[in-house]
């Protein structure tokens, strides 16, 4: 994902994961990931790929 707002909604997505599925947000980011790449759909993945980073860091990450 792309542009101005796409660190903004990584940020948001990669909270809402770890809200919801707590330490396996970045699972079912890299999941996500997965299917858009199956799909063909690269900037989709890209993004994922970003959620899953984003969750990855842990409590010192950009998140807290």
């Amino acid at each position: 994902m792309q542009g101005p707002g796409a660190d903004a909604d990584a940020r948001a997505a990669a909270r809402a994961l770890e809200a919801r599925y707590g330490e396996d947000a970045a699972v079912i980011a890299v999941m996500r990931a997965a299917e858009h790449a199956a799909l063909g759909d690269l900037e989709a993945c890209g993004h994922w790929e970003e959620v899953a980073r984003l969750c990855d860091e842990g409590p010192s990450g950009p998140l807290q």
